[in-house]
């Protein structure tokens, strides 16, 4: 017998209203523009490296928010799961996106630092502060939503690292101010900036190729859950098991359960809610697909189940 679990969830993953979502991506667009402009003029890879950056939220901001709109079409004959996994394609493009703004940084920034050039202080600041304070006014629009999603999750940390590689503008406007020739510390802010971006990037691509590839969510411990199923009266065994998500919010899970010989008259109806019961108090778990066996059919010619 099979028992398709799964409850009707409204997910509503919106990165904010569409009012707060338009005063983010202005606010960047803003940032990004004055602070390339900025750059240009003060001579600051810093100022430009922020830019690149903020373009980044931008297009994270806009991409993702497309992502989730397509992710929520409901599931028919020629996707049955719908489209929930556009939001993680979406996430793994702004990551490698990302990546790319890093190396571009890094690379100018040895550039530069074989080819010195002059950076002007009382240009540089107070765009600096610009970029600072449009920074932690996106944040706070996206705090509450932070983690619903991996768009949302990547949206917050490139306004998160956004903002502390601002400080770091900041604080070489105030020492350039007082010391011109400090100019190779705008070329280590840079660097910093661009690791920052890298080290953020990478943990969005690890958590969306693990979706991708069907991986058991990182926060969930295989054993655990194989070992609890097996705590339900009346199981026996239990193979086929397999735990994955489709997003970065459902997940699933599908396994063969066998009940003891000689329990043939048992109403399996009544171990399968025990289990999804289990699953989901214990786990989370509501979307479940479970065979309950009187044998192990993927003994039998033909079977071909994993544990």
């Amino acid at each position: 017998m099979e028992d398709h679990h799964e409850h009707t969830h409204v997910h509503t993953h919106e990165i904010s209203s569409t009012s707060r979502f338009v005063m983010v991506v202005a606010l960047n667009s803003i940032i990004t523009i004055a602070e390339y402009a900025g750059g240009m003029v003060s001579g600051s890879l810093a100022l430009i490296s922020d830019a690149g950056h903020n373009l980044s939220d931008v297009a994270s901001l806009i991409l993702g928010y497309i992502g989730q709109k397509v992710s929520q079409k409901k599931p028919g004959k020629k996707y049955s799961f719908g489209l929930k996994r556009f939001e993680v394609l979406i996430a793994l493009i702004n990551a490698l996106t990302l990546l790319a703004i890093g190396a571009y940084i890094i690379y100018e920034a040895i550039e530069r630092y074989i080819n010195i050039q002059p950076v002007n202080p009382v240009i540089m600041l107070p765009i600096a502060f610009v970029g600072l304070a449009g920074n932690i006014i996106s944040m706070l629009l996206l705090y509450k939503s932070r983690d619903e999603n991996l768009n949302v999750k990547a949206a917050f940390l490139h306004l998160l690292y956004d903002a502390v590689s601002s400080v770091g503008v900041v604080i070489v406007g105030f020492v350039l101010l007082v010391n011109s020739s400090w100019v190779a510390l705008d070329l280590v802010v840079s660097v910093a900036i661009a690791f920052m971006i890298v080290a953020s990037s990478l943990d969005i691509i690890k958590s969306s190729m693990r979706i991708f590839l069907q991986g058991v969510p990182t926060h969930l411990d295989f054993d655990e859950v194989y070992n609890s199923i097996l705590t339900i009266p009346h199981v026996d065994t239990v193979h086929g098991l397999h735990i994955w998500s489709v997003d970065s919010n459902e997940i699933f899970l599908s396994c063969h359960v066998c009940i003891h010989e000689g329990d043939s008259s048992l109403n399996t109806d009544s171990i399968i809610q025990a289990i999804n019961s289990m699953l989901e108090e214990k786990f989370g778990i509501t979307h479940t697909t479970l065979q309950i066996e009187h044998s192990n059919l993927c003994t039998l010619e033909g079977g071909n189940c994993c544990r």
